[in-house]
């Protein structure tokens, strides 16, 4: 017997919206702010790119802004297809310009459609209670919220992921033609977007077809073309497009790190960054849930899980200090629920009406509390984001107008060629990564190396400048021809 909500108050349809329409209003909030909320390096990144494309568009550019854009492109660097970039550049066109909140509506409603997905699988498992509160934990999870309107190519993989994973389930069920164009679309879609969810893909889709056609599979000529429209575009572009970008992410982030999952700190790291994230208590119950699922779906879990372990296992370093390296655990956790808080709607309606009250007045509380949490970390800092813009335009003011730049500054340099649009060669950073890899910045010869040909250099980063005493007693050999709050200019050309 499923416990159902009284349906002339509380119909399920009405409460979908509702969520929703929450999930929405959450990822609006302070709509316009810059983008420092969530991983600035890679929303600015995109914007960098997404301008390029935007000027590239334009009938009549300024030829100088232009040729700035498309250099600041490539000095990006591009990892993924640019797909999020150009639908956002030619918004950009017509809404009359730049603007963050344009990308961030798009990741917002992309979130919103793959949440449809989610319910109507969950739906198919448990009852609509079940699935409506595992969608609020989907669309209400602080690290959800501020994840999923991020501009980065995450929440699109993710999204379309949702989707296939969705419609893969169905395909299992039945086995028509639909179901598997579908599943394979969405799929190699996602995996287009960015291939890191390939682990996820790949454990799917095993489980999936092994559960509905067993070791027959290879007869299947759904099964191959299935495969085929899943990996062909991605294969086209990372592997043939751009095989020298894929080869150097893979030496840099797996084998110049591999060795951190021989140390057992890298565990406890992991486990403990993760549980930060989703709550370990309510990660667990999610494993746990998998094994109670309904057969088609358990398959499929498993397999994700073990995806995932190993995707962390190839990319180590990430798992423990890049949160959204983990959004696309935000619905496997929420579908792992689903049978748990099945099992806790069964047992309540077999109680008292005032039991059946509490339980609701609990979900509600809760789920009202996680978005206020959400929301108050939107808000939180709303005020000193929106001071970065001007900061920054600022700082390229009292730059020399043709000077070649070298710099301790900010993500990269990215927010100094957003606001200020002027390029920067980046000095290194000392961080958790140099010490990860062990290795270490000879000031002296890298200052030699690195300042040969420039101008000036701009010290944003007073942090990282205290953690380099040697580049700092360099500096402070040369003169300072521009100092404001927060930054301080030295002419390389004027030793004192």
């Amino acid at each position: 017997m499923s416990f159902s909500l009284p349906s002339k108050l509380f119909n399920w349809r009405v409460l979908l919206i509702l969520l929703l329409i929450l999930g929405a209003a959450l990822r609006l909030i302070n709509l316009t702010v810059p983008p420092l909320d969530f991983h600035p390096v890679r929303q600015f990144r995109n914007l960098i790119v997404a301008r390029s494309i935007y000027y590239q568009l334009l009938p009549d550019p300024d030829p100088q802004k232009l040729a700035l854009a498309k250099a600041f492109y490539n000095a990006v660097g591009q990892y993924e297809p640019p797909i999020t970039e150009a639908i956002t550049a030619w918004t950009y066109t017509w809404t009359g310009g730049e603007n963050i909140a344009v990308p961030r509506v798009y990741e917002t409603l992309f979130w919103l459609l793959a949440g449809l997905s989610l319910f109507d699988l969950a739906r198919r498992i448990a009852s609509p209670t079940s699935a409506l509160i595992a969608l609020a934990y989907y669309l209400v999870l602080p690290f959800a919220v501020q994840a999923s309107r991020s501009f980065q190519p995450d929440p699109l993989m993710t999204s379309a992921f949702i989707a296939g994973i969705y419609f893969l389930y169905r395909w299992s069920e039945e086995q028509k033609w639909k179901w598997a164009i579908f599943a394979a679309l969405f799929v190699g879609f996602a995996v287009l977007v960015k291939i890191v969810i390939v682990f996820f893909v790949i454990g799917a889709a095993i489980a999936a077809v092994l559960s509905a056609l067993g070791l027959r599979f290879w007869k299947s000529l759904q099964v191959w073309v299935m495969i085929a429209l899943m990996a062909v575009p991605a294969f086209i572009y990372y592997i043939l497009g751009h095989p020298g970008r894929s080869d150097e992410y893979f030496f840099a982030w797996t084998i110049d790190l591999i060795k951190l999952i021989t140390t057992t700190s890298f565990y406890a790291h992991w486990l403990g960054f993760v549980g930060s994230l989703f709550g370990l208590t309510i990660l667990f119950l999610s494993i746990a849930g998998v094994f109670i699922a309904p057969p088609r779906l358990r398959w499929m879990l498993i397999g994700i899980w073990i995806g995932y372990i190993c995707y962390g296992l190839t990319l180590p370093y990430q798992m423990y200090t890049h949160s959204y390296y983990h959004i696309q655990l935000i619905p496997v956790v929420a579908l792992g629920l689903v049978p748990i808080i099945e099992a806790v709607v069964v047992r309540v309606s077999r109680e008292t009406r005032w039991l059946k009250a509490a339980l609701i007045a609990i979900v509600v509380f809760v789920i009202g509390y996680q978005a206020w949490i959400a929301r108050s970390d939107l808000v939180a800092q709303a005020a000193d984001y929106r001071r970065e813009p001007a900061y920054w335009e600022n700082i390229a003011k009292a730059i020399p107008a043709n000077a070649d730049l070298i710099g301790l500054t900010q993500d990269y340099g990215y927010r100094l060629m957003y606001y200020g649009w002027r390029k920067i060669t980046l000095w290194p950073y000392v961080n958790g990564l140099t010490a990860v890899k062990g290795t270490s910045v000879n000031a002296q010869a890298k200052f030699s190396e690195l300042v040969a040909g420039r101008d000036d250099f701009l010290v944003t980063a007073s942090g990282q400048l205290d953690t380099q005493p040697e580049l700092k007693k360099i500096l402070d050999g040369y003169t300072i021809i521009g100092q404001g709050e927060g930054f301080v200019l030295y002419d390389l050309h004027k030793p004192k």
